[in-house]
């Protein structure tokens, strides 16, 4: 059995259209990172001293 190179062409725009998905996209996972980190900074300023003390950190470890 022969086999046949495919010469296919992307559909007009498809190539635009991708790169401005992957463009969103990382921008759409840029933000939830920050505000994974955002949330998980606001939680450690509200513990007391001693309990971040438990946890092996001090409080100029969070800021």
């Amino acid at each position: 059995m022969a086999s046949y190179p495919i010469a296919a062409k992307a559909p007009f725009g498809a190539v635009e259209t991708l790169r401005e998905f992957t463009l969103v996209s990382e921008i759409l996972n840029g933000f939830v990172v920050w505000y994974t980190k955002h949330k998980t900074r606001k939680a450690l300023l509200d513990l007391s001293e001693a309990q971040l003390d438990d946890i092996g950190l001090c409080r100029a470890d969070v800021l």
